[in-house]
C-alpha cells in the first residue's frame, strides 16, 4: 500500500506573490521553457519522423518571431515553446504540437495559410487558423470583439478538440508569465479567464487546468484576498497537523486488516474554491471544514466500492453526503465515489474513491486519451465531449449574433448538473435550475418546439418547475403546439434558449411576409391592378418579382415582402413601381378595382387597408400606451423593423409619432369576427376595507372577463380610499362597458375608468 503525504499532494493552485507567480509553476521555470532542447526531452514518446517535423516547425515559428519580444523582455519564440511543452505533458500528437509552436505565426507574423498547408499539410494549418484571433475584422465594442473571437474558437474545437486543448495551454502559460504587464491589464485578461477559459476547461474534464487557472485568476484579480488565505491555510495546515496525522494512521490501518491495496492522497481545497464557498455562504474561514480531504486510488473498480465499505466502518458517514459518480459519471467523464465522514474530533472528512484510469481522466479529462502510450486517439477524446460540442455547432446555425452566441455558451458552462432520467430509464444530465422545457429540447427540438405539458414522478406540473436529480420526466407534446416566448424567461440550457429563438424569428418572418403580401397586394388595388402570381413556376411573374426585388435592393422576393411587412420599405411606393413594371408590360388599370382600391381617409395615405382579426402573431403588435381592443377607431404605424403597431385613433403618442413620420402610417380596421380577447386598462377608486379586492374580482368574473395584473401602489393601504391599476381581457368595446358597470355597482367602490394615455 502506497503512501502521498499533504505536502507531496498539495494542488500548484496553493502559490502567492504575484510577480514571481511564474517561478512556482509546475514543471518549467521561464529559463527551461525557452529552451527547445527541453522540449525535444519531453517529446520521447513520439517517433523520430514525427520529431524531425516538429523541429522544422520549430525553425519556421523562430524565423517567424525574429525581433519579436514579450512584455518581460524575453525573445517571443519562448511562449510558443512553453505552450508545446504543455501540450508534450498530455501526449498530444505532432500536428497538434507543431499547430502549438506556430500558433501566433499567422496573427502575428503575416503568415498565410496557404504558405502553411504547402510546407506542413492541411491538418496542422487547420489548427493554426482555428487557434488565429480575428484582429483583422473591425468590431464596434470590445465586446463583440470578445464574442467573435470566442464564437471561432468554440466552433473550431467542435471540428477538432485538440484547438482548445492548445488554447488552454496558450492561456495558462499566458497567465504564468503576467507579472510584467500593468494591472489593469493583468485583471482584465484574469477576469475573462476566470469566465471563459476555466469553465471550458472544467467542461472537458481538465480539472489540473480548471485548478490552476480559477487560482492564478483570483490572484490577479484579489491579490490582498489570495494573501490574506494563504497566510491562513498554511495556519490551519499547522494546527490540524495532529488530526490528519490521526486520520491517514486510521485510514492506513483499516486498509492493511482489509486487504485491499490502496494509494492514499491527502488533497487540499484551493484557495479559490475556500474563497468561493466563504463569499456563496457568507461563511469566515474558521466555518469552512472541508479544507482537507483523501484521496483513495484503487486497483480495479469492485475495490472502489470495497474501499467505501472499509471507510463506513472505520467512521461514520454524514447523511445525505454520499454521491455516487462512477454509476452515474458527470458530463466531462468525470468518476468517482464521494463519501463524507466524521472524524474523531467530530469534523468532517470528504473521501474519494477511484481506480488509477478514473484519476487520470478525473485530472486531465480529454487530454487523457493522449496519455496511454500507443492508444491517442484523437476520435475517442472527441466524443466525451462530443454531446456538448455538437450543440455548438446547432446553437451556431441558428444564432447569427456573436454577442447572444456567447450569452447561450455561457449558459452551458454551468459545473453543476442534475441528473433526470426519460421514461425508459436513460439518464440525462443537466444544468441545475433546469426545467421541463430544457429537457424536452435536450430530446428534440421538435419535442420541445410541441411541449405543452410535463409530468415529473408521473404528477403534473408547471413547465417552469425546477428539476432535480433523480426525477423521471414525462413530456406531454401536441401537434399544432408551438414554442411559448413566456419560457425564454425561465429555461437555463443554451440549446433550448436558441430553439426557442430560432423558431419565434422564424415564425416572426413568415408572419411578417403574409403581412407584406397583403399591405401589398392592397396597395397595388389602389392602383387598379391585381398583385402578380408568387408562384415559381410562372416564368414571366418570376422575372418581374426577381426585377422588383434587386430594385428594392434585396436579395429575393420573400425578403421584400418581410421588410414591407416589417415595415422597413413602404407598401405604396413599391407598389407605384410594381405599377409601372406592369404598364410597362401592357397591362393596364381595371376600373372596377380602382374603384374598390381607393378608400377616404382625411389624413392617412392611400396604402391599403389592413383588416385585423387577432391572429395576426408577432408581425402586429397592439401599442401598450393606449391598448386598443375592437370598436376603437384604430390607425397602424409601420415602426422601421417593428412591424405595424396599432394606436387608437385619439392616442397622443400616436398622434406625435403621425406628426413626426406621416408616411409610414397606414389605415387599418378590425374584422367582423375575431379570434381572441384584447387586454384593456382601467382605474378603479375605493374605499379601503376588508374584502374590497375579492368584490371587485367577483365583478370581473360575473362580467365574463379576466383579470391578467392588478397593480396599487404601497401607500395605499394607510388611506381611507385607494386607487388600483387592473388589466382585464374583453371581447370587444361593448364587453368592457358591461364589466365597468358590474364593478361600478360594488358598494365600495367610488369611481371606475377606462385608462387612456
Amino acid at each position: 500500500m502506497g503512501f502521498r503525504s499533504f505536502a507531496a499532494a498539495r494542488l500548484p493552485a496553493a502559490l502567492s506573490g504575484l510577480p514571481g507567480l511564474a517561478k512556482n509553476a509546475p514543471e518549467a521555470t521561464q529559463a527551461e521553457a525557452a529552451s527547445f532542447d527541453i522540449l525535444l526531452h519531453r517529446l520521447a514518446y513520439l517517433p523520430k519522423a514525427d520529431i524531425k517535423r516538429i523541429r522544422e516547425a520549430y525553425k519556421f515559428a523562430d524565423e517567424a518571431h525574429l525581433g519579436q519580444f514579450r512584455a518581460s523582455g524575453e525573445p517571443y519564440i519562448t511562449h510558443p515553446i512553453a505552450v508545446a511543452g504543455i501540450c508534450a505533458e498530455w501526449r498530444l500528437d505532432a500536428q497538434a504540437i507543431m499547430a502549438a509552436l506556430m500558433h501566433d505565426a499567422m496573427e502575428d507574423c503575416g503568415v498565410t495559410k496557404t504558405e502553411l498547408i504547402e510546407r506542413f499539410e492541411a491538418p496542422t494549418a487547420e489548427l493554426v487558423d482555428g487557434l488565429t484571433k480575428l484582429d483583422k475584422l473591425q468590431f464596434s465594442t470590445k465586446e463583440e470583439s470578445q464574442a467573435e473571437s470566442f464564437r471561432k474558437m468554440l466552433l473550431a474545437m467542435a471540428r477538432d478538440v485538440r484547438v482548445i486543448l492548445i488554447k488552454l495551454a496558450d492561456r495558462l502559460h499566458n497567465m504564468r508569465t503576467m507579472g510584467a504587464m500593468a494591472f489593469e491589464k493583468r485583471r482584465r485578461i484574469a477576469r475573462e479567464t476566470l469566465d471563459i477559459y476555466a469553465p471550458i476547461a472544467h467542461r472537458l474534464g481538465l480539472n489540473e487546468i480548471y485548478r490552476e487557472l480559477q487560482e492564478l485568476s483570483f490572484q490577479y484579480i484579489h491579490p490582498w484576498r489570495h494573501a490574506a488565505l494563504s497566510k491562513a491555510i498554511a495556519k490551519a495546515r499547522g494546527n490540524r497537523r495532529d488530526l490528519v496525522s490521526r486520520i491517514e494512521k486510521d485510514v492506513s490501518k483499516a486498509f492493511a486488516e482489509s486487504g485491499v491495496k490502496v494509494e492514499i492522497q491527502g488533497r487540499e481545497k484551493t484557495l479559490f474554491s475556500i474563497y468561493k464557498k466563504m463569499r456563496d455562504k457568507h461563511l469566515s474561514f474558521a466555518q469552512v471544514s472541508d479544507i482537507f480531504g483523501f484521496r483513495i486510488v484503487v486497483q480495479d473498480l469492485p475495490q472502489c466500492y470495497l474501499s467505501l465499505g472499509v471507510l463506513h466502518q472505520l467512521y461514520k458517514p454524514q447523511p445525505g453526503r454520499f454521491k455516487d459518480y462512477i454509476a452515474i459519471p458527470k458530463p466531462n467523464g468525470y468518476q468517482s465515489l464521494h463519501t463524507t465522514l466524521v472524524s474523531p474530533l467530530g469534523t468532517p472528512v470528504e473521501f474519494q474513491m477511484r481506480t488509477e484510469t478514473m484519476h487520470i481522466v478525473a485530472e486531465k479529462g480529454v487530454a487523457a486519451h493522449w496519455l496511454y502510450k500507443n492508444k491517442g486517439d484523437p476520435k475517442a477524446a472527441q466524443q466525451l465531449g462530443s454531446r456538448w460540442l455538437q450543440s455548438l455547432i446547432d446553437i451556431q446555425d441558428e444564432t447569427r449574433d456573436a454577442n447572444e452566441f456567447l450569452e447561450h455558451v455561457k449558459i452551458d458552462l454551468f459545473p453543476d448538473a442534475v441528473y433526470v432520467f426519460t421514461p425508459k430509464s436513460k439518464i440525462m444530465a443537466l444544468p441545475r435550475g433546469a426545467t421541463p422545457v430544457d429537457f424536452a429540447y435536450a430530446i428534440h427540438s421538435d419535442v420541445g418546439d410541441h411541449c405543452v405539458a410535463a409530468k415529473v414522478n408521473g404528477e403534473p406540473v408547471p413547465l417552469r418547475v425546477e428539476l432535480r436529480s433523480g426525477d423521471v420526466i414525462e413530456i406531454v407534446t401536441a401537434t399544432g403546439a408551438r414554442p411559448n416566448p413566456a419560457w425564454l424567461s425561465f429555461v437555463r440550457t443554451g440549446r433550448a434558449r436558441s430553439k426557442i429563438r430560432h423558431f419565434l424569428k422564424n415564425l416572426e418572418q413568415e408572419e411578417s411576409r403574409e403581412l407584406g403580401q397583403k399591405m401589398l397586394a392592397q396597395a397595388l388595388r389602389a392602383e387598379g391592378l391585381a398583385l402578380p402570381s408568387l408562384d415559381d413556376e410562372d416564368n414571366d411573374a418570376a422575372q418581374l418579382w426577381q426585377e422588383l426585388a434587386r430594385w428594392a435592393g434585396n436579395r429575393h422576393v420573400d425578403e421584400l415582402l418581410i421588410e414591407i411587412g416589417l415595415g422597413r420599405k413602404i407598401a405604396t411606393i413599391v407598389a407605384k413601381k410594381l405599377a409601372r413594371m406592369l404598364a410597362e408590360q401592357g397591362q393596364r388599370p381595371d376600373a372596377v378595382m380602382l374603384s374598390m382600391g381607393r378608400f377616404a381617409s382625411d389624413d392617412a395615405p392611400a396604402q391599403g387597408q389592413v383588416t385585423l382579426d387577432g391572429s395576426e402573431g408577432a408581425s402586429v403588435r397592439l401599442a401598450s400606451c393606449c391598448r386598443p381592443i375592437p370598436g376603437d377607431d384604430i390607425k397602424g404605424y409601420l415602426g422601421r423593423g417593428e412591424g405595424l403597431v396599432v394606436h387608437t385613433a385619439e392616442c397622443q403618442v400616436g398622434r406625435r409619432l403621425y406628426q413626426r413620420d406621416s408616411e409610414h402610417w397606414i389605415a387599418v380596421a378590425w374584422a367582423e369576427e375575431l379570434t381572441r380577447s384584447f387586454e384593456a386598462a382601467i382605474g378603479v377608486l375605493m374605499q379601503n376595507g376588508k374584502g374590497v379586492l375579492a368584490q371587485i374580482a367577483t365583478a370581473v368574473s360575473s362580467a365574463e372577463a379576466d383579470i391578467t395584473h392588478i397593480s396599487m401602489s404601497d401607500e395605499a393601504q394607510q388611506r381611507e380610499t385607494a386607487e388600483m391599476q387592473l388589466l382585464l381581457s374583453v371581447r370587444d368595446r361593448l364587453h368592457l362597458a358591461d364589466v365597468l358597470r358590474t364593478i361600478k355597482r360594488s358598494p365600495m367602490v367610488l369611481r371606475v375608468w377606462r385608462i387612456k394615455p
